[in-house]
């Protein structure tokens, strides 16, 4: 271990004597020490309060308070308890009297007479254990907070909280201005700042070259972690808010070939040592696991999506005397494709709507789905017949996937009669609203869920016929509207029920605003609107 610097360590003499105090303190000077002095236990107390020594030399027999309990008060107090305390006496030194200043709390005793170069390396002694421990528990502190850090950054939902949450805690653990820069999902690049001692991260401009350019130099691009020395003028130059006001000492992290780097910084006021570099290796890591795990779901979530949109519909038909709008919102949190869809086919002179929910969450749930979409279909070609479609479906389903259900709405609308036919395998009835406003009366469901889900069993589906007056409208959605894990089913199908009756003007903004109504969603979530026109009425925008 290396030898302690003595300049940097504040020695409290306590002694009443002033002979002894005067020698005591000339021989810690001499040594390199910074020497504070007390004449008594009670003023030592204050003295602690006002300058933190590292170490309290102290006499056993004072005038006011004894030795024994100045030490006791000392090791009593959290903030206090670490200072080593030497007891000296030219009185007490037997065995009995050693034992007991050991028992109450002191850390060494000398019995006088001292010789002064077993009292220094006494001192010296002391302070390097003291000096060992403030080490340990700081590091101990520092790996802890690294761990709560890591923690709160996996758990962070967006890709900026994620480098706000990494700022703060690096200026936090570390005690420093610090900053970080990393390549966003979105191919933006984002950096951020943040000092003592609110730590509060502030958005700044963003280097781009800058990051690609140190990046190359320190780690090319195979994975790993470097440290680097990044000179004040480089760095005010190509980010001039920059509000560091010398180098900066950085790691930059890399944990896959080819993949962005994550610049972490902080300003070297003082100096770091040797703990605080390692700690800084270990944040500018966890930063850049963090980082990249969220742009791997940011990617992952963006495919899943991708995908999911190029098995459903580009586009619906406009059709005369009909508006119509549709919806489609993934899962807030699901980076897998589901088997939500839904569909609008013009079929001589009628339209086809059809909402269905496939089983489960993942790429069989969306294949499936666009087999039965593209079943369906078929299942149109010469001869409509809602029931038999459905029937086809069900055999699909149980003849080629025999552990996946499903459920399909199916309407069959005539936009000039207003006839309809619904067939319903397991799914959420259509609401049905007889016109526009509350004066036209309020949205009611079709039927509870119609004949059996899809791949159960075989199943004869029935066809159920009815009319949508000039004016009146049909709203078709999938279960992930309405289902959340702390409420009944019931009660989130009246809540859509009371906003489908509110349904007016533009099909697309009431769409909007009954997406908006239910919030964020755990499960995907599909919708139609249409509406007729009324018979006064001239043709309105899809």
């Amino acid at each position: 271990m290396p030898d302690l610097a003595p300049f940097t360590a504040t020695v409290l003499v306590v002694d009443d004597t002033p002979a002894k105090l005067y020698i005591l303190s000339s021989w810690l000077r001499r040594a390199g020490y910074a020497v504070v002095e007390a004449s008594g236990g009670l003023e030592a107390l204050q003295r602690i309060g006002e300058v933190s020594p590292d170490l309290v030399v102290l006499d056993v027999r004072l005038p006011d308070i004894s030795g024994y309990e100045v030490c006791e008060r000392i090791k009593s107090d959290p903030a206090t308890a670490s200072i080593p305390v030497i007891q000296i006496s030219g009185a007490a030194i037997t065995a009995a009297d050693r034992a007991l200043g050991l028992h109450r709390g002191a850390d060494g005793y000398l019995a006088e007479p001292i010789e002064p170069d077993e009292f220094v390396a006494t001192v010296k002694a002391a302070l390097r254990y003291h000096r060992a421990r403030q080490r340990a528990e700081r590091l101990a502190g520092r790996l802890r907070a690294l761990t709560d850090l890591t923690l709160e950054m996996n758990a962070a939902q967006t890709f900026d909280e994620l480098l706000s949450i990494a700022v703060s805690g690096t200026c936090r653990i570390l005690d420093r201005h610090a900053g970080v820069v990393a390549l966003a999902p979105d191919g933006r690049t984002r950096r951020l700042t943040a000092g003592p001692p609110d730590a509060a991260a502030v958005s700044r401009t963003a280097p781009p070259a800058a990051l690609e350019t140190l990046g190359e130099q320190a780690l090319g691009q195979q994975p790993g972690t470097e440290l680097l020395t990044i000179p004040y003028a480089y760095w005010s130059e190509v980010a001039p808010d920059t509000p560091a006001r010398r180098d900066i000492v950085a790691v930059m992290s890399r944990t896959k070939r080819d993949r962005p780097p994550v610049l972490l910084g902080v300003e070297p006021d003082p100096p770091l040592d040797e703990d605080e570099v390692s700690m800084l290796r270990q944040l500018g890591q966890a930063v850049a696991l963090a980082v990249e795990a969220l742009r791997a779901y940011a990617e992952e979530h963006a495919i899943a999506l991708t995908l999911q949109r190029s098995l459903l519909p580009s586009r619906v038909p406009q059709v005369a005397g009909l508006d119509i709008a549709w919806r489609y919102q993934p899962a807030v949190d699901n980076v897998e494709v589901g088997g939500d869809f839904y569909e609008v086919l013009e079929l001589d002179g009628k339209v086809l709507f059809a909402v269905g929910d496939v089983q489960g969450h993942s790429l069989l749930a969306a294949t499936v789905m666009a087999e039965l979409r593209h079943a369906l279909r078929a299942s149109l070609i010469g001869k409509i017949e809602l029931d038999q479609s459905l029937a086809l479906l069900n055999d699909v389903l149980r003849r080629y996937h025999r552990r996946m259900t499903a459920t399909v709405c199916l309407m069959l609308l005539d936009p000039a009669t207003g006839e309809a036919q619904i067939a319903n395998a397991g799914h959420i009835p259509p609401l049905l609203l007889d016109g526009e406003g509350e004066d036209d009366g309020a949205a009611r469901y079709h039927e509870k869920f119609g004949n059996l889900l899809l791949g159960v069993a075989e199943e004869v589906y029935r066809i159920d016929r009815v009319m949508v007056p000039p004016g009146g409208a049909v709203l078709m959605f999938t279960d992930g509207l309405v289902e959340d894990r702390d409420k009944y089913l019931d009660d989130s199908l009246e809540v859509a029920r009371q906003a489908a009756s509110a349904i007016s003007g533009d099909v697309n903004e009431a769409a909007d605003r009954l997406i908006a109504a239910f919030g964020a969603r755990e499960d995907d979530v599909a919708l139609v609107i249409v509406r007729r026109h009324r018979q006064d009425a001239g043709r309105r925008p899809a």
